[in-house]
């Protein structure tokens, strides 16, 4: 018997996503020293891709509220990482509706990015078209995130990708938002989204959160159906329930380029601090919207009023009365 979906698979590169999700929960304001380090861990565990942020707008997110890593301008990047003279490949993402695409994503000679990832919901395909063609004419990888797709039919799934496999973009991402997704979504998800991209070769990758517990094994499941890029995120960290853990997912690969250790004392060293003055992780409230496929702000809501963290059942009704 064999089980190809244990063994090395070099085609299979891994995303970090600390700094961009994880800084959903403190507006990215990290310090130069905090995204350093984690750069510094990915670079010393083979990690193949950093998304160090996003590049959305600054009308949008004005610098007196969010913190340098919500727009990645080039001076606040080359400031960490300097020319980033490693293997290791750099990213961002751009929200469909929330960035000045246009002028924020300059020609890819003159950055030190490789990635840009562009995010959208089914109803922002047409704009998402558009960025993905202007990242891909700048010199860029791209990436095509379609948000939130628990919430779509099948038809509108495949109407998006119908679309998206039009574009240059080299990867299609299954994007568990609400971390409501079960394993059989996500083998149907993967294949369908192989499906769409093997005329032209792109490489399926999955994003998930870990409301339900399951971010960790949902990224397997979609690796056993031809995932081939997975994203995860130091200590897990993400909005509100967080990712896929990186230490899990490093322990769990067979590759031998990638290194653990450096995982293990970025999380004692900057996460577990961290911790300490942020809530994240899969807390009940998050189990819940996970449970009924509900955005998780009501739970961010409740986890952040110290009068309703712990109330449970009230959460819970409120969730079933809106539903």
């Amino acid at each position: 018997m064999t089980a190809p979906w244990i063994t090395y698979r070099p085609e299979l590169k891994v995303l970090d996503c600390t700094i961009r999700d994880g800084g959903l929960v403190n507006n990215h304001q990290f310090g130069d020293e905090f995204v350093r380090a984690i750069y510094d861990a990915c670079v010393e565990a083979g990690i193949d891709y950093m998304e160090i942020g996003y590049k959305n707008s600054m009308k949008l997110f004005p610098r007196d509220k969010f913190g340098p890593w919500k727009h990645c301008d080039e001076d606040d990047i080359r400031r960490v990482v300097g020319d980033n003279d490693t293997p290791l490949k750099l990213a961002t993402m751009c929200d469909a509706t929330k960035s000045d695409w246009k002028n924020q994503v300059i020609p890819k000679q003159d950055s030190v990015l490789d990635m840009i990832r562009v995010a959208f919901y089914a109803h922002q395909t047409s704009e998402a078209v558009d960025m993905i063609n202007d990242a891909a004419e700048k010199g860029y990888e791209v990436s095509a995130n379609l948000m939130a797709v628990s919430t779509n039919t099948e038809q509108e799934v495949d109407q998006v990708w119908e679309v998206i496999a039009q574009t240059p973009a080299e990867v299609f991402v299954v994007v568990d938002s609400f971390g409501s997704l079960y394993a059989e979504q996500v083998e149907i998800l993967v294949k369908k989204y192989i499906e769409f991209g093997s005329p032209k070769g792109t490489v399926v990758g999955m994003h998930a959160h870990n409301n339900q517990q399951l971010a960790f094994a949902n990224t397997i499941e979609s690796i056993i159906h031809g995932a081939n890029r997975v994203d995860a995120s130091m200590a897990g960290l993400g909005r509100g329930a967080g990712n896929c853990p990186m230490e899990l997912m490093i322990g769990f690969l067979r590759n031998p380029k990638f290194k653990i250790r450096p995982i293990y004392k970025v999380i004692q060293d900057q996460l577990l601090p961290l911790s300490k003055e942020h809530d994240w992780g899969p807390h009940i409230q998050y189990n819940i919207t996970g449970q009924f496929n509900q955005h998780p702000r009501d739970a961010i809501a409740a986890r952040a009023d110290d009068g309703q963290r712990e109330r449970y059942v009230d959460f819970y009704d409120k969730i079933v009365s809106d539903i």
